[in-house]
């Protein structure tokens, strides 16, 4: 059932692509930014409140409608339970909007307009425009936000269902608001920077993984162990790192960040990337969303049919006694 409320919103998702108006995480940035206002000082334990404030009560109410939803009786609330999981995750999910951000750079540098490629990928990034890379920018961007906005939402879905995947998505956002190490928000922001770490570890690890299956294996898994410890983010370095190796690329190095130079570790082999690699990386991502549906729909009717034809346990390990581990 879940990869194919899954394969619903990602339907939904590529159809109808990320909400021109009344986006929900748009008006919960708003709402951030108006908490932010309020409360705002160099605290920890106040950014703790705003966290709380911010994600309990949505986490809370979206748990309980989809309870109230599926209690409905007969098919109605298996509809209403359905459309609801749906529509939840389809707000969650940033696979369409990430390649409708991506493509205008790729296409951009195709036809030799730099300047117009420039403008395009400093809309996706927070480095300076006029120092950044523009390719390998676009491509870490790729990475990171699928990532972030697709595998992420996926993985809490599956895990706890609608409430999950909202409470990841929101985490994200106030991460992504409140979540840079500033004078402004160094303690302020430690809350939302270490929850949405804490919700990223496996998700994060799992993208790896999955980047390094559908490209060069084995060097993307060296490039993991050997390079993503020295990147300061303990989710973004696996997933950077995996995916450059996956495309046979490196990433990574010098950038300006709001006028200060940061020296960054390089990422993953080969050569800089070129804007054809953009496309590469975004196939990475859009290829790796069909294997993550491929498993677990294998995984559900795997189980559905153990469930109905129950395996002869004592058979089978009378026989990898036998044959196998004597």
């Amino acid at each position: 059932m879940a990869a194919l409320l899954m394969a619903g919103a990602l339907a939904l998702d590529w159809l109808l692509g990320e909400p021109r108006r009344w986006h929900p995480l748009v008006g919960f940035g708003r709402l951030a930014a108006w908490l932010e206002r309020r409360i705002y000082a160099p605290d920890r334990w106040r950014g703790v409140l705003a966290v709380a404030l911010l994600t309990l009560p949505p986490t809370w109410l979206a748990a309980e409608l989809a309870a109230r939803l599926a209690a409905l009786p007969g098919y109605w609330g298996m509809a209403f339970s359905t459309g609801f999981s749906v529509w939840a995750l389809y707000f969650a999910l940033g696979h369409k909007s990430l390649h409708d951000h991506v493509r205008p750079i790729a296409a951009a540098l195709a036809r030799g307009d730099e300047a117009a490629a420039r403008v395009a990928a400093a809309r996706i990034v927070s480095r300076d425009a006029e120092t950044l890379e523009i390719a390998p920018s676009a491509i870490e961007s790729t990475l990171e936000n699928g990532s972030d906005g697709v595998f992420g939402a996926l993985f809490w879905f599956l895990v706890a269902g609608a409430p999950g995947a909202i409470l990841y998505r929101l985490a994200n956002t106030l991460d992504a608001t409140w979540g840079y190490k500033t004078p402004r928000y160094l303690e302020f922001g430690w809350a939302a920077a270490n929850l949405d770490d804490m919700l990223g570890i496996v998700p994060a690890r799992l993208t790896a993984l999955t980047y390094a299956l559908l490209g060069h294996t084995r060097q993307s898994l060296a490039c993991w162990r050997e390079q993503a410890p020295a990147w300061d983010s303990p989710n973004a370095g696996p997933v950077m790192a995996a995916g450059a190796g996956a495309l046979g690329i490196h990433l990574g190095g010098p950038a300006r960040y709001q006028g200060e130079w940061h020296e960054r570790p390089v990422l993953g082999v080969g050569n800089p990337p070129e804007a054809a690699d953009i496309e590469r990386a975004l196939a990475l991502v859009h290829h790796g969303v069909l294997l993550w549906l491929a498993v677990i729909g294998a995984g559900a009717a795997a189980w559905a049919w153990l469930q109905t034809s129950p395996p002869d346990w004592d058979r089978l390990l009378n026989f990898l006694w036998e044959n196998l581990l004597a």
